[in-house]
């Protein structure tokens, strides 16, 4: 039986049509073509963990982030529940190690330096999910390790129809999972975090060593 689509498949969907995963990576590709920087993620990363530390790219994508870590030195792996984004990644970057599974479910029996959830993945994710998400972004960090997640706070950071996640919301699911924030910002290059900037980056630690 096929799986109904997720939220952000539907999304993706009535904004680019059913190649919606090759039209994202294109447009990547378009903005690096014209010398903008699309690396902010990963340039973040650096400044937490120096190479060859283990990221897991939560909710990966095209694998655009995955894909610079690497040649950034780390040991990077990249998670996502939809097939067709992975199939782009995949083909970009055969050698490196993609895995197809639920944000919400996934169990990797592996842990990391540093997971990562950028691309707006919060405000994405399925109704309802959003503790499970955070339980499992925790049991798949190292103790002292860093979850490092970036999401729009309003329509006008988010893609059209997606529901706004409050902060507070996302705050006690992060902290109700063992993760203790230990840095607030309002842009991927550490800029300050304000309340009507519309976008914030967090980085949240794992306090708990027995998880």
């Amino acid at each position: 039986m096929t799986e109904p689509p997720t939220l952000w498949q539907r999304i993706a969907r009535s904004t680019a049509g059913d190649d919606y995963a090759t039209t994202y990576a294109e447009r990547f590709r378009a903005m690096a073509a014209r010398g903008e920087d699309i690396h902010g993620e990963a340039t973040f990363v650096t400044r937490l963990v120096d190479p060859p530390a283990r990221v897991l790219d939560a909710g990966c994508g095209t694998g655009r982030i995955a894909v610079r870590l690497q040649q950034l030195g780390y040991d990077a792996v990249g998670v996502d529940v939809d097939e067709a984004m992975l199939d782009v990644a995949r083909a970009d970057s055969p050698g490196l190690d993609w895995r197809l599974a639920d944000l919400a479910t996934f169990d990797l029996g592996e842990r990391f330096d540093v997971v990562l959830m950028a691309g707006n993945i919060v405000p994405l994710l399925e109704p309802g999910t959003l503790a499970e998400v955070c339980g499992r972004l925790a049991a798949h960090t190292t103790y002292r390790g860093h979850v490092v997640c970036g999401f729009g706070l309003d329509p006008a950071h988010l893609p059209r129809d997606c529901p706004v996640t409050p902060l507070a919301e996302f705050e006690s699911a992060m902290a109700a999972a063992g993760l203790v924030e230990t840095g607030r910002f309002g842009t991927w290059d550490s800029g300050p975090f304000t309340d009507a900037g519309g976008y914030v980056v967090t980085v949240h630690t794992r306090s708990q060593a027995g998880q």
